[in-house]
């Protein structure tokens, strides 16, 4: 027995300085993580994420997206998706205002800013006061932070147009799509950035095929862009809500060059990357975000 053991001693031993030898960390990339399991970790885990670019789509749940958008699934089969991230509620409003402003702001309907003129700070804000950078592309805006909806344009989808206190940066960040292209060939995006599709390539009026080709389009653009390539970007795509027959399980693709295989089944909502946000932003959490868990931080990536 005494000699079983010194053996299975000995073999320990060598396993674990083969581990520290080759470097393999003891969570590493690829491993699903339960709810209450540490953060997986990233592939290298060398590139701090400094810009945080978020997609936002609509309606559809986890499978629906899943099945009816094969880009989008691949990406985060190759890169890394959570398995139990939720929409925080019911319509579309509310849930940007959570990723915006981690809080709903007692708002349960689609009106627009002139009904909901919400006072403190946004994450879009609070990051450009503190000397970071901030802006959302909306796509069909016609002029910048436009407050009312017009043809394909919806201002629900906006959320930085709902925070009267910063009209000023709202007008100076919130602008229309077509300067999304410029700021990735210049590596000139944001550190707190989110890109919102009108109302047909979001899948809101649209399928889910459209809406996935028109994401082809601009990530593999993204990925292109020498902010990706200094590996201090981080990709998301989410969606704001499920069709209400879900349980608001939504899917959300977190891609970084760090990740690889990743899968996190850890609860996470909005809030999560309302947190997420702030903490590439330079910045405290907002509201409701303060004690949530981050996003970025379940999949093992660090901020910087």
């Amino acid at each position: 027995m005494v000699a079983r053991r010194s053996l299975t001693a000995v073999l320990l031993s060598l396993g674990l300085a083969l581990t520290l030898a080759v470097g393999v960390a003891p969570a590493t990339a690829g491993t699903a993580e339960t709810s209450g399991a540490p953060a997986a970790r990233a592939t290298r885990g060398t590139d701090p994420v400094s810009k945080l670019l978020v997609f936002v789509v609509e309606n559809h749940s986890l499978d629906q997206m899943r099945e009816g958008m094969p880009f989008t699934a691949r990406l985060a089969r190759r890169y890394g998706y959570a398995t139990s991230y939720h929409g925080v509620t019911h319509p579309s409003l509310p849930n940007y205002l959570a990723i915006a402003g981690g809080d709903t702001f007692g708002v349960a309907d689609d009106a627009s800013p002139s009904a909901h003129p919400l006072r403190g700070a946004s994450v879009f804000g609070r990051a450009v006061r503190s000397g970071s950078t901030a802006r959302l592309y909306a796509e069909a805006m016609t002029s910048r932070c436009q407050v009312e909806s017009s043809g394909t344009y919806a201002v629900k989808h906006n959320p930085w147009a709902y925070f009267a206190g910063e009209r000023r940066l709202c007008r100076h960040g919130d602008v229309p799509l077509r300067r999304l292209g410029a700021d990735v060939d210049a590596g000139a995006l944001p550190a707190v950035g989110m890109v919102i599709p009108d109302l047909c390539n979001d899948a809101h009026d649209c399928s889910l095929a459209q809406a996935d080709a028109w994401l082809r389009q601009r990530v593999r653009r993204v990925m292109n862009g020498p902010d990706w390539a200094s590996g201090g970007l981080a990709v998301v795509i989410t969606a704001d809500e499920d069709d209400g027959a879900h349980g608001n399980r939504v899917l959300t693709v977190v891609a970084h060059p760090d990740l690889s295989h990743v899968v996190v089944r850890a609860r996470l909502t909005h809030y999560s990357l309302s947190r997420s946000y702030a903490e590439v932003g330079g910045v405290r959490p907002l509201r409701h975000a303060a004690d949530a868990r981050s996003l970025l931080r379940r999949f093992g990536l660090t901020t910087g």
